[in-house]
């Protein structure tokens, strides 16, 4: 056997047996408690809480969405998501403090938590974490997908996409099972540190392969010159759109559970603070090398459709580096994908723990038998996880918009819960219901795309979500 065939074996089991032995630290230095597994008992310096919330983040949609997007639409995919992620730091800090003052002061877990005990009703909790979990789902299911595309790239197909995608999630779910969020958070600066710097070596190594930026960026201009344009291929990016994306990721970012939950983790505010200033630069250094690469990937692999374009990353780092480095870098790619994946299971089974199990199933409930259920509720989930990812969407970008915007139906509510006065829980209901029946008429064709005005779909929706929840104020101050 070829040295060169064994060489993608050997980086992912060090990459797994260093993730597995970091989780087994996290959970020796555990306690079996409801605020230590899932909240790392509220303990998380500054620099941890920077890393854990960008490897949380950065996740398949980060190395290969942003690839595909940049592949379908051009250079111009880079300030929108580079900018509009970074801008989105102010929401982490606006909801972030908050949420930390009150779950210090009060001992809240979850999201859901958080509301009831802001507005005082169980009916407004249990609608805010239906809508919670459900479209978090979507989400969780990019993981192995991103993890599935890659290992069977990395592999030759050897490892076949739902197969690769299994293993992974099996092994996170070890650590995650045993450790709970100090072994995650743990793993995700071992992660994070990963992919950040896998990432600047995987733009490097192929514009050397392409004969240099300048070289790169001339062959992918003469070829498609569209991908080069502001407005990106078709001109796709109207300053409407602009806005829209800006909006959506200010609104939705925090809504995710397992970005919500951090909020709870930092030992002090200013934990809180450096994160939230050190975010935005991390997203306008890296965000343009998934970007770019996906332009370039018009060099050698021109004519790629739907879920193929999602695939460039991999393809371009197979037929530009050496297979040693191709392997290492993807490794850094499986990093980002687990570091999310490990974070969303935990989420969800501590939300259906403290606000399903504990108040109907168990109210008595010990503390070591809530992190006994939520371990097993991880498994489930990533079970759910992998049912959804089986035959993957047309594209990652498609599956991903629609859980964001039904996420940031949530954002109204929660400015409402932890700023506002006289707030109507019932008009916060109505506000979410209103706003996921509008997603569903958009999805369905009930309501024409039209009634954006050019907006993505996300803005006329939060618009009409606040309006509702501000005429509650007024009528109930009267």
């Amino acid at each position: 056997m070829k040295i060169e065939s064994i060489i993608p074996y050997i980086a992912i089991a060090i990459y797994l047996l260093s993730t597995l032995a970091i989780g087994i630290v996290g959970y020796r230095g555990s306690k079996n408690t409801v605020d230590d597994y899932f909240l790392a008992n509220r303990n998380l310096g500054a620099i941890v809480l920077f890393f854990t919330l960008i490897a949380t983040n950065f996740s398949a949609f980060f190395f290969l969405g942003f690839a595909g997007s940049g592949y379908r639409t051009g250079i111009s995919y880079y300030p929108m998501m580079a900018f509009g992620t970074g801008f989105a730091a102010l929401t982490f800090y606006y909801i972030g403090y908050r949420v930390w003052l009150l779950g210090k002061a009060k001992s809240l877990v979850t999201p859901p938590e958080l509301i009831e005990e802001c507005l005082g009703n169980r009916a407004l909790k249990l609608i805010f974490l239906a809508v919670m979990v459900i479209f978090t789902l979507p989400y969780l299911a990019l993981q192995p997908i991103g993890a599935g595309y890659l290992l069977e790239k990395l592999t030759g197909g050897q490892i076949p996409y739902f197969i690769g995608a299994t293993i992974l999630t099996f092994a996170i779910v070890f650590y995650v099972f045993i450790g709970g969020m100090k072994s995650v958070a743990l793993t995700d600066v071992l992660q994070g540190i990963l992919m950040s710097g896998l990432m600047l070596v995987a733009v490097f190594a192929i514009a050397h392969g392409l004969g240099g930026f300048s070289q790169a960026n001339e062959t992918a201009y003469q070829i498609e010159p569209e991908l080069f344009s502001r407005n990106g291929a078709d001109s796709f990016f109207t300053p409407k759109i602009w806005f829209s994306y800006l909006c959506l990721w200010s609104f939705t970012l925090p809504m995710f559970p397992q970005i919500f939950m951090r909020f709870y983790t930092p030992k002090t505010s200013e934990s809180l603070k450096v994160s939230v200033i050190l975010y935005p630069i991390i997203t306008i250094v890296l965000f343009i090398c998934p970007v770019i690469i996906g332009v370039w990937g018009h060099i050698a692999f021109p004519d790629l459709v739907g879920k193929a374009t999602d695939q460039i990353l991999p393809l371009m780092l197979t037929e530009y580096t050496p297979i040693w480095l191709s392997s290492v870098v993807m490794v850094g790619a499986l990093s980002a994908f687990m570091s999310t994946l490990d974070s969303q299971l935990l989420a969800l089974s501590s939300i259906l723990v403290r606000d399903i199990y504990l108040p109907y199933c168990r109210k008595n409930a010990s503390l070591s038998e809530q992190t006994f259920v939520g371990r097993f509720l991880i498994v489930g989930l990533a079970i759910i996880g992998l049912i959804l990812a089986y035959k993957p969407p047309s594209t990652i970008l498609a599956l991903a918009t629609q859980g964001f915007t039904g996420l940031s139906v949530l954002f109204p509510t929660v400015i409402a819960a932890l700023y506002g006065k006289n707030i109507s829980p019932i008009s916060c209901i109505i506000s979410i219901l209103v706003g996921e029946t509008m997603l569903l008429g958009f999805q369905f064709g009930w309501i024409r795309d039209s009634f954006t005005f050019g907006f993505l779909r996300v803005v006329p929706i939060v618009a009409i979500c606040s309006v509702i929840i501000i005429l509650g104020i007024n009528r109930e101050s009267k």
